[in-house]
């Protein structure tokens, strides 16, 4: 399962070609794909998918007969790096470095001294307008380089790192001057005078490896869940509800975008279906209130050297289980209903859980769960797996827990959530 992992993780170094990839397996399995410029006709046992701004994917399954409702997953595609400017070369007299801005929260110096590679989409100019190509160098072709010690001597003492003077990647000498947009464009395929603008990132090329019951990857943070979900979501047998798997782009940066949790695009999704199926305004409210989310993005392990960071009393540990994740001021939207509800799915499926909470001196980031629900409030509860050095270029978990995930996940979409009243529910 790990290895499937990996290769997951390595076909998808931008949330692109994460849908892209995604939406591959999806054909592979039988699922046709929609167009939100088109109208749908959608047909009782079959599966669909659709994307928005090609960073985006919702798929999902339309049983044969009437469904209680909706058993949904979400997860995030995205991760923090290093975006490219449009003009992204730096030349000076001996060096070619890239213009870098700084995409979501990321541990700087674990991108330091590390080779890395550039992926994403270019528009090119085609005959009619506009076509967007998908570009992975793949071979590392740059590096940050660290300042040495005997340069800098408090290296070591409370690093602090300028995004704009000491995260600047090098590219090449001064002989590279000018080759970044050709390199990429042969990468596209095209000339480098068709390439209208782009969206490019630096990113880690190393690949995820298994070491003495742990695993180690670039980006699992999210993509841990994003392929656990997917592989339960072609994995489970037909239920009575709809299940809906959710990739969104745009968390680490607050989901505030079209394709993000904060969009209209599931609400959206969900109400074409309902419109496709026949569903009034009132039966489709009934679907949304006896249907489930699972907002899945990973959680914190108790770290190794600083076990002082975590509640002593809601400690989670690698290997150990799903974490269940909650908040007061709502940054979790688990409660006392819908992480029962996730706890009764693991302990059917066999699954250990577990259950964490911040120190209450020290803020946690937030996730899809509480974003999402402002577009389509039903029951969510926030999971992931544990984790060390979240944000960090390569990223540590448990080797046992991507498949603790999978087989809870394919039981929950097994599911269905039957609605006896408020707060009073069954799954069957």
């Amino acid at each position: 399962m790990n290895q499937k992992l990996f290769d997951y993780i390595k076909a998808s170094p931008t949330p692109f070609h994460a849908v892209a990839h995604t939406k591959a397996r999806l054909s592979a399995a039988g699922y046709s794909e929609l167009s939100e410029g088109e109208s749908w006709a959608l047909e009782g046992g079959k599966g669909y998918f659709v994307t928005r701004n090609g960073s985006s994917l919702i798929a999902f399954r339309v049983p044969k007969g009437d469904f209680p409702g909706y058993m949904m997953t979400a997860a995030h595609c995205d991760s923090p790096a290093f975006k490219i400017k449009e003009n992204a070369e730096i030349p000076d007299k001996y060096y070619v470095r890239l213009s870098v801005e700084r995409y979501g929260g990321m541990l700087c110096s674990t991108w330091l001294d590390r080779p890395l590679s550039v992926a994403g989409r270019v528009a090119v100019r085609t005959e009619k307008g506009i076509s967007v190509r998908l570009v992975d160098l793949k071979e590392p072709c740059a590096i940050i380089p660290n300042v040495a010690i005997h340069m800098n001597r408090n290296a070591n003492e409370n690093a602090s790192y300028n995004a704009a003077v000491d995260m600047l990647p090098l590219f090449g000498t001064s002989e590279a001057a000018g080759s970044f947009k050709a390199r990429v464009a042969a990468a596209a395929g095209v000339k480098p005078e068709d390439i209208l603008t782009t969206d490019l990132i630096v990113y880690n090329p190393q690949e995820g490896y298994s070491w003495n019951g742990y695993i180690s990857a670039p980006r699992l943070d999210d993509l841990q869940c994003a392929f656990g979900s997917l592989e339960a979501f072609l994995t489970a047998k037909e239920g009575g509800s709809a299940p809906v798997y959710c990739l969104f782009d745009n968390e680490e940066v607050g989901s505030q975008t079209k394709q993000g949790a904060a969009s209209t695009f599931l609400a959206d999704v969900l109400g074409r279906i309902g419109e496709s199926l026949g569903l009034s305004a009132g039966e489709q409210r009934q679907k949304i209130a006896g249907s489930f989310l699972l907002s899945c993005d990973n959680a914190h392990a108790v770290h190794p050297n600083h076990p002082e960071f975590m509640d002593k009393n809601h400690a989670v540990y690698m290997n150990k289980g799903i974490v269940i994740k909650y908040n007061a001021n709502q940054r979790y939207t688990s409660d006392a209903v819908s992480a029962a509800i996730f706890g009764l799915v693991c302990d059917e499926a066999g699954v250990p859980f577990q259950r964490y909470a911040n120190r209450a001196d020290m803020l946690g980031g937030s996730t899809l769960g509480n974003i999402s629900n402002t577009q389509v409030s039903l029951n969510t509860v926030d999971i992931g797996l544990p984790q060390l050095a979240m944000h960090s270029a390569f990223e540590t978990a448990g080797g046992a827990d991507t498949e603790y995930f999978v087989r809870a996940l394919t039981l929950f979409f097994e599911k269905s959530l039957i609605m006896d009243g408020d707060g009073e529910y069954r799954l069957v």
